[in-house]
This record gives structure tokens, sequence and C-alpha cells, in this order.
């Protein structure tokens, strides 16, 4: 087995027990990341994975806590790995991406981790996992078009383009998201939040029930009551847009 050198000779010494896996197609980087991690008495190393394949056996396996999962990898990447899933463990990025791809990370309130991994960086991601707060700060910001949202859908963690939402609806505590290529899930986010963070060029509320994607409206029909038939590419039902909702956007969209 290869020798570890640890950073200091104190040990981190806190209470609960988090088995974690390293998914890396570099072995130097696998070893590098368990030498920083072993001054943290509470992270056990519970296995190592070198591509999307064994990563997901190993995940099956043995339900780990935390996961430390490279971006770049050959073949698919390791966002390939989290359609293939369903965990709870705490999901930890491990990149050399730049800044443009951050920012996906920052938007999600996201951990991640630029290589070289640096020790102090590391520990600031340890704290945050033993303190069961978000890993970076619970800003709401505004969305960008281009933008990417980690979300969980129905009971996997999927990474959705904000391009690609289609239609949001109010589904009782949740909301339904529909994507331009036909694929659908809950999730938790509200329809206030959606509406505060989408950004209104592309996206309208209208309906108390629903937000569209303004960039697929084919056309819009008169209907009861100053209310509208919307129509949407590729949705052969129309959905409703209330008056209320007409009155703010007919001049701009109608």
């Amino acid at each position: 087995m290869q020798k570890t050198i640890p950073l200091n000779k104190e040990k981190h010494n806190r209470p609960g027990k988090y088995k974690a896996i390293i998914v890396d197609d570099e072995r130097l980087a696998r070893k590098e990341l368990i030498s920083l991690l072993k001054i943290y008495n509470n992270i056990e190393i519970a296995g190592e994975a070198q591509d999307v394949k064994s990563a997901k056996e190993l995940i099956d396996k043995i339900s780990p806590d935390i996961i430390f999962l490279d971006i770049q990898m050959p073949g698919e990447s390791g966002f390939s790995l989290l359609d293939k899933i369903e965990t709870k463990a705490k999901i930890v990025f491990v990149t050399a991406f730049d800044e443009f791809a951050i920012r996906a990370f920052e938007v999600n309130a996201l951990d991640y981790l630029m290589k070289p991994v640096n020790p102090s960086r590391l520990k600031t991601t340890i704290e945050r996992i033993e303190s069961g707060s978000e890993v970076l700060k619970q800003q709401k910001n505004p969305l960008n078009y281009e933008d990417i949202l980690f979300l969980p859908v129905n009971s996997q963690t999927r990474f959705i383009k904000i391009s690609s939402i289609l239609i949001i609806k109010a589904c009782g505590d949740f909301t339904e998201i529909i994507t331009t290529e036909g694929r659908k899930g809950l999730t938790s986010k509200s329809m206030r939040e959606w509406e505060s963070r989408l950004p209104e060029k592309y996206f309208a509320r209208i309906h108390r029930n629903a937000i569209i994607n303004l960039d697929y409206i084919d056309k819009s029909d008169e209907w009861f009551n100053y209310s509208y038939h919307v129509y949407l590419k590729g949705i052969t039902e129309p959905l409703i847009m209330s008056r209320r909702y007409a009155n703010k956007i007919k001049k701009k969209f109608l």
C-alpha cells in the first residue's frame, strides 16, 4: 500500500462517521485526496472508482455518505454518473473546469474543489458537511438562460439546462418540470421561487399553476372571459393563460 504523509500530527476528531468514495480516473489524484483526508477521523474512505461504471457499482454496493466526484474522465463524464444512480450522498465535485463551468456549482449552492486540491479549502468542505448546512451561501440568485440547475427530480439528482425547461406546473407541494425533450419530473422548488429566479426575458407565468418558456410559444388564441389558449411547440394540448397574467404580458408576447 502506498505510504501517505499526513498534513500535520493533529487529527480532526469530531462526532459522526462518514463513508466516502473517490471517483477519479487518475490514480495519483485519488491517492493525493486520500492523503489529505487522513487527518479526518470521521471520514472513512470506503472505496475508489476510476470510471462511471465502477463508480455506480460501488455506490450501489456500499451507499456512501460522501462522493468526491471528478468531472473530466475519459468516456462518460462525472455528470453522467448522476443520471445512473439514486443516492442521498453529499456530492463534492472535484474539477479543473474554468470559471464558466464553475457557475453551475455556485448557482446551485454545491460544493466543489479545484485541482490541485487545497488543504484549507478541503477543511471548509468537511466542516460544511459536518454542520449539515448548505455548502455555499443560500442565495437565491437570478438564473441565466445558459445556466444549469442541479436538482433532485423524482428519486434522482439531475443537471437540468434552464434553456431546456419547457413548462413548470404546480403540483401540490411540488412543481413538475417538463423539458423540451419530453422528460418530466417532480421537484421541491415552489412556483414562487421559480418565478423569482428564472430570466424574465425567456419565462413567464401564464397561470397560477403554470410557467412557460416563451421561446417555444407557437400561437395563442382568445378563449373564455378574456383568457387565452397558449400553444407550445411540441405540445398538442393548449395551456390556459388567465386574464390576470395575460394583462401583464400580452403587449410583449401576443
